[in-house]
């Protein structure tokens, strides 16, 4: 089996209008290897969450996501279904004190964890969610549980077997499916960190207000940009150095992180996706996010009819970036991924697209459009169409895109000794929620011999 990886990079510089005017792009010569007999072939990309991921926990967020990648991995090697490795590499996330899903989720007002997570199977189409949970360890299990139980058809009396539950009743069906609850005391460090949350945004609250109100009365002041957020951060309308303020200590703070996902492909060229979340920082109880809701958080789509290639797509986003995730996918379906089989051109194309999102019309009346991306492609094709006796190969594209100061990702072949881990950063002087940063990669995998 042979595999090649190739990686691009597009840095998208911003500007005044927030439109792109400058895109550096770097391709990394491929790499080839040689495949053992008899192993499985396999792919997988993750995220730990688009946001800010600060330097000195870079080796913390790393490692969650090489787990990950492994466990995923070890999956597809073991024979298992597209479905069941991308769950696995989320329960790996989700049990990670860093990530905001699973253990380290944020919790609402009432200073509980009520988790939304959901799973789609590219083969079947079919599709798992869960809102609102809580009580459970690893939401995205409970997910693919709903997956499974609904392919294998009705219920008695001709009942439809759900495929998205909330709150208490997902909870119930969690347990009565032989999926353990939570040990008691769960949720106290994320309890004792999301009060400090709390501190934090009612003095940033307060100092936005005065800052408000000096800018009222000094038109003369500068506006300078958050780097996480897109907002107001800092005033520079000739008062002390003492009236600036510091919106976040993010170097000690991993708070503005949010939903992690993964992308699957196995050796049938099945692909899955899923997400899990936590959901926002001091919800209303019992507020489900998109993260669960069809065609918002996931989407995995097998090669068929419509398109030659089968896509697994898994979001991330703070504030509104789902809001525009289904024109996103409109534009990744019907223009980026029915390009030659190109990962620069699919690169290229999806900045555009990214970017007249940006300035959509709904999103007028927000100050910052932030969230992320990972979407993975592949089709059967051989590495050279004029030998019409070699087998063909499986190729897979993927890539990683945000809007957000940074998104820490991972990725695995199943012919990979280890995984390859990056956090992916908006190059100098770009504003978070106005400059798009872009990497891909592409890697042939060859169906081993038996």
């Amino acid at each position: 089996m042979i595999m090649e990886k190739g990686i691009s990079s597009v840095e998208v510089l911003p500007s005044k209008s927030s439109q792109v005017t400058a895109v550096k792009v770097v391709v990394k010569e491929p790499e080839t290897k040689q495949t053992q007999r008899g192993k499985r072939v396999g792919f997988v990309l993750v995220h730990a969450g688009a946001g800010y991921h600060s330097e000195s926990k870079a080796k913390e967020y790393k490692h969650v996501c090489k787990r990950a990648c492994q466990k995923a991995i070890e999956k597809l090697q073991a024979g298992a279904l597209a479905t069941d490795a991308v769950t696995a590499a989320l329960i790996e996330l989700e049990d990670s004190p860093f990530t905001n899903a699973g253990m380290g989720s944020n919790l609402n007002l009432l200073g509980e964890i009520e988790c939304d997570a959901s799973i789609m199977d590219g083969k079947s189409l079919n599709f798992g969610a869960v809102g609102a949970l809580s009580g459970i360890k690893n939401p995205v299990s409970v997910a693919n549980r709903l997956l499974c139980e609904g392919q294998k058809g009705k219920l008695s009396a001709g009942r439809i077997p759900p495929c998205f539950l909330v709150g208490e009743g997902a909870f119930r069906w969690a347990v009565d499916h032989g999926i353990p609850a939570c040990p008691p005391g769960f949720s106290l460090a994320a309890f004792k960190r999301n009060k400090r949350k709390l501190e934090l945004a009612e003095k940033v609250e307060t100092d936005l207000i005065q800052l408000k109100k000096r800018r009222q009365s000094n038109e003369k002041g500068s506006r300078v940009m958050c780097r996480t957020c897109g907002r107001p951060s800092k005033a520079n309308d000739g008062s002390r150095g003492g009236d600036q303020i510091e919106l976040y200590s993010l170097e000690n703070d991993s708070g503005t992180l949010d939903t992690v996902g993964a992308v699957v492909v196995d050796q049938e060229g099945n692909v899955a996706a899923a997400v899990s979340s936590g959901g926002l920082a001091l919800k209303h109880p019992g507020r489900v996010g998109q993260a669960a809701l069809y065609g918002c958080g996931c989407w995995a789509e097998n090669t068929g009819a419509r398109t030659p290639y089968s896509t697994a797509v898994s979001t991330s986003g703070i504030c509104c970036f789902y809001k525009y995730f289904n024109m996103l996918l409109k534009y990744f379906l019907a223009v980026c991924l029915q390009k030659p089989n190109k990962i620069l051109i699919l690169i290229v194309n999806y900045n555009i697209n990214v970017n007249s999102i940006i300035r959509s019309p709904f999103l007028a009346n927000e100050d910052g459009v932030l969230g992320g991306v990972i979407v993975l492609r592949s089709c059967r094709c051989s590495a050279e169409p004029e030998l019409s006796q070699e087998k063909p190969t499986l190729l897979v594209e993927f890539l990683w895109s945000h809007t957000t100061e940074s998104m820490c990702v991972g990725y695995m072949s199943a012919q990979d000794g280890k995984a390859k881990t990056h956090i992916s950063r908006l190059p100098p002087g770009a504003v978070a929620g106005q400059s798009v940063a872009i990497e891909g990669g592409v890697c042939r995998l060859e169906s081993p011999e038996s």
